[in-house]
């Protein structure tokens, strides 16, 4: 039997979160020890209450939830409200909550689980990188019991400003500690992500699975449609997050490019954009060592990535 991954998710629910979530917990190849909370899509307080609700919903109660901190490295915290709506999850009623958060922090939770770990640990980040590199900055010497990191952020265009998209823009000096780090990234950013999209057909069908998770999961999507319409225009729904946990499930549908990865942090157009050098003109023009410190993915086959989230789903129900 193939051995499980085991991760931490850091993330910010968040209705992508959620999915996110949902089909990490149901897949039988990664081994979900801990969910740690991060201030993005909502305030904190909200996103950790959200995770909570999902985990029960998911039926994983045993799964500790860390909540994290109100504010980025440095600057004032912004949210999400505008596409996620006042709880971070609106549109159908949320799952109870079966559990209490944990005691420890999301930094001391991190530790907790990558020190006891017997294997390396995989951080999939889902929202500002906040809490991972804090994680960084006050434990450097376990930097080298994180195998990887998969995160969704980023892009070589915006979603919040021309340049820049949320999670980075958010926390632009986080995002840099953690692309400078060496520790293997794959980037699910824009590229990618905005090409998951479901569509209202296969969203109906998703919804008529029979379970209780199906129904919901349906509803989020009915939600998280709207702006995509009304702002983006977009086909189908865009489930940005979820790219970083099935990258890691099913990487053979994604096409990617190992390349140099910076975050611009001055800018006063471009702050929180990810400098993506997919072509390689740092060594190429510059005669510059390159350093190719994120696998950037830049495709993926959308009908494979609706037929995997409705399998993963249809597990919970």
């Amino acid at each position: 039997m193939e051995e499980r991954i085991p991760v931490i998710i850091d993330c910010d629910p968040g209705h992508d979160d959620a999915i996110a979530i949902l089909w990490a917990v149901s897949s039988p190849k990664l081994e979900v020890r801990a969910v740690t909370t991060v201030a993005g899509n909502q305030s904190i307080e909200k996103v950790t209450d959200n995770a909570v609700r999902i985990l029960t919903l998911a039926g994983a109660r045993n799964i500790p939830v860390g909540q994290g901190f109100e504010r980025p490295l440095l600057g004032k915290n912004h949210d999400g409200a505008v596409i996620h709506g006042e709880t971070g999850l609106d549109g159908p009623p949320r799952p109870e909550a079966g559990f209490e958060k944990s005691p420890l922090n999301s930094i001391a939770l991190m530790e907790r689980i990558i020190e006891e770990s017997s294997e390396k640990i995989t951080i999939i980040a889902l929202g500002p990188l906040s809490n991972v590199a804090r994680f960084l900055l006050v434990r450097p010497d376990l930097k080298k019991r994180i195998g990887q990191i998969s995160m969704m952020g980023g892009g070589t265009y915006g979603n919040w400003t021309p340049a820049a998209e949320f999670n980075i823009w958010d926390d632009p000096e986080a995002a840099n500690i953690v692309f400078q780090s060496g520790i293997p990234i794959i980037m699910a950013g824009l590229d990618v992500t905005q090409k998951a999209y479901v569509t209202d057909e296969e969203n109906d069908i998703l919804k008529q699975q029979g379970g209780r998770v199906s129904a919901y999961v349906g509803q989020l999507i009915e939600y998280y449609r709207q702006y995509h319409y009304k702002v983006e225009g977009f086909p189908g729904c865009t489930l940005h997050d979820p790219c970083a946990v099935a990258a890691l499930i099913h990487p053979e549908i994604f096409e990617s490019v190992n390349c140099n990865v910076d975050v611009e942090l001055h800018g006063t157009l471009t702050r929180g954009m990810t400098v993506i050098d997919k072509i390689g003109y740092l060594s190429k023009i510059f005669g510059e060592d390159e350093k190719k410190n994120v696998k950037f993915l830049t495709a993926v086959d959308r009908n494979a990535f609706v037929a995997n989230l409705s399998r993963a789903i249809s597990r919970l129900d």
